[in-house]
Formats: structure tokens, sequence, C-alpha cells
């Protein structure tokens, strides 16, 4: 999930420096969105690793 949002980020970063800025913005919104997610699911499997 994390390797996705990167992939995420550097499109829109690539698209950015092209001037595309629509694909730009969309990309960096799915990178940050798939961020979160990844944070989330992170942070439920550290504490329940911890009560095992």
């Amino acid at each position: 999930m994390l390797q996705y949002a990167i992939i995420f980020l550097v499109v829109a970063i690539i698209a950015a420096v092209l001037g595309f800025g629509g694909i730009a913005g969309t990309a960096a919104g799915i990178a940050k969105i798939l961020f979160v997610v990844f944070l989330v699911l992170a942070i439920i499997a550290f504490f329940r690793g911890r009560r095992v």
C-alpha cells in the first residue's frame, strides 16, 4: 500500500513538472488517500501484534 502511495506521488511530481495540473492534482490526491489508509492499517497491525 505504501508502495502505491509513493508511485502516485512520483507520478504527481512528474506531471506537475510537465505542466499537467489536473493529472498532478488527481495523482497527489490518490497518494494522500493511500498513505492515510496505510497509516491506519499499520497502526491497527501494531496494536494487534502487541496483544498476542
